[in-house]
């Protein structure tokens, strides 16, 4: 990206003042080597989005930021509804409450190493991925109502894990505001059968281990220390949040003009929050997050059952559970004063800092977990929420290394098969049901997750704590 015209107001914070149609300005938090490598579309969408109206304060991009949909992937942008302000779906996207949970071990690789390969294989087995995967439940129409508006409370209610897992999980497991019957039957079709289960992409389910500490305070606080195993569940609301999102996207779209509303790019389609569309899409919207945290919950008891029968009585209790892809109302102080505003973070996670009401007491302590999962055969980092971070960017932080080049790209450059080769050699295990899958998400089609997370510290987004590098991925 050409910096010729952007204003350095610090080391990792890069504003393009307001012109035209914008209401904001954007603001890039990246280092000189992260801004000059991103895309010159991150710039035209951030700006598109700084120009939709009741948006305040500015257009954010975090530093894993790269061309998305409407919005730019690390996008963040809030809005006040009294102030006209607009819910964009695609600003959530398509993958809905898409995230991150992490579960500890307790165990060394030590333990790991005789039973690697046999327990690649049984969680390959037992956990569902892949395009169209299916698992062993089936929702009828009670269960489906019920599972999108009572989330992984839903699950844990039905033997999916414990209580103790919903104190640990974005709000407390269950999105208030949920409407099933804004949900299309399309969409509960598509998710009939697809609870408890990965997906494709870049989801997947991964064991790590903790390779380096850099805030000992904080990982004693969380329990893990160096060397110790951790596993990572990444995935979202399947089916269900693609078809919500397509669905509304072009009802936006087409609705634009109703609601007197110029759009600066098709993609941005959205409807004043106070419209009937704005409140019916944020009614499946939420929803949506719903069906990503049952899912991920239900992949949690999966995978304690597996790990059971490799080290009976082991708990893997839950550290915390991280959304990306979201729209959430939330209060926020812009200059000097307390609003309520409604938060788009699209590929981004918020990243609550010290004393924030919603986390567990422990966590208050420490500021919330950020899980920034890297892409397979790269380290992943976990991150804590700092007070600053409301200042920054509303609490807010990046989610992961960022793509670097297009999975088109990737497939070109690389062999499923040869990679999966090469990591085995590193001790990293892939499984994985589709060869063309593990190119698509070749390590070196990613950005250095180690400048991405060092430049969310340098830019008080959230502070670095630990890092990981995998053992075993599974993945679609």
């Amino acid at each position: 990206m050409d910096t010729a015209d952007w204003i350095r107001r610090d080391t990792c914070l890069w504003e393009l003042p307001p012109s035209g149609a914008m209401r904001v300005p954007v603001r890039i938090h990246a280092g000189q080597e992260l801004m000059e490598a991103m895309d010159e579309k991150v710039r035209q969408q951030a700006s598109n989005v700084a120009c939709l109206p009741g948006i305040v304060g500015a257009s954010h991009v975090m530093p894993d930021g790269h061309w998305g949909y409407g919005f730019p992937i690390g996008g963040v942008a809030a809005f006040d509804a009294a102030q006209g302000g607009v819910v964009s779906a695609g600003g959530v996207g398509f993958d809905v409450s898409c995230g991150v949970r992490c579960l500890r071990t307790g165990l060394t690789r030590a333990a790991l190493d005789p039973i690697q390969t046999d327990l690649a294989d049984a969680l390959q087995r037992e956990i569902p991925a892949g395009v169209g995967s299916q698992g062993t439940i089936h929702l009828d129409e009670p269960e489906m109502r019920a599972m999108l508006s009572g989330g992984a409370g839903w699950a844990v209610s039905n033997g999916w894990g414990v209580p103790a897992d919903l104190e640990r999980t974005e709000e407390r497991g269950r999105m208030e505001g949920a409407d099933p019957a804004a949900v299309s039957q399309m969409a509960r079709r598509r998710q009939r059968d697809e609870m408890g289960t990965l997906g494709s992409g870049n989801h997947y389910l991964e064991v790590q281990e903790v390779t380096r500490v850099v805030d000992a305070a904080t990982a004693t606080a969380w329990g893990l220390r160096r060397g110790e195993l951790v596993v990572m569940i990444h995935c979202g609301s399947r089916g269900l949040g693609h078809q919500i999102g397509t669905e509304f996207l072009r009802e936006m779209a087409a609705s634009a003009p109703a609601h007197g509303l110029t759009l600066p790019d098709r993609e941005l389609a959205c409807a004043p929050i106070d419209s009937e569309l704005g409140q019916r899409y944020l009614g499946a919207m939420r929803a949506a997050i719903n069906c990503a945290l049952a899912n991920r919950q239900i992949l949690t008891h999966l995978t304690r059952a597996v790990f059971g029968r490799f080290f009976p009585g082991i708990a893997l209790p839950l550290l915390y559970d991280v959304s990306h892809n979201t729209c959430k109302l939330e209060t926020h102080t812009l200059e000097g004063v307390e609003r309520r505003l409604h938060v788009h973070r699209k590929g981004a996670t918020r990243a609550f800092g010290p004393g924030h009401p919603s986390l567990p007491p422990d966590l208050c302590v420490t500021g919330q977990p950020v899980l920034i999962g890297g892409s397979m055969g790269t380290a992943s980092w976990m991150l804590a929420g700092t007070t600053a971070s409301e200042a920054v960017a509303f609490s807010s932080a990046c989610h992961g290394a960022g793509r670097a080049m297009s999975r088109h790209q990737a497939l070109r450059r690389w062999k499923g098969r040869q990679l999966v080769e090469e990591l085995a050699g590193r001790g990293i295990l892939i499984r994985c049901h589709s060869p063309s899958g593990v190119a698509e998400e070749a390590p070196g089609a990613y950005k250095d997750v180690d400048a991405v997370v060092a430049d969310a510290d340098r830019a008080a987004l959230a502070r670095l704590v630990l890092r990981l590098e995998p053992c075993i991925t599974v993945k679609g």
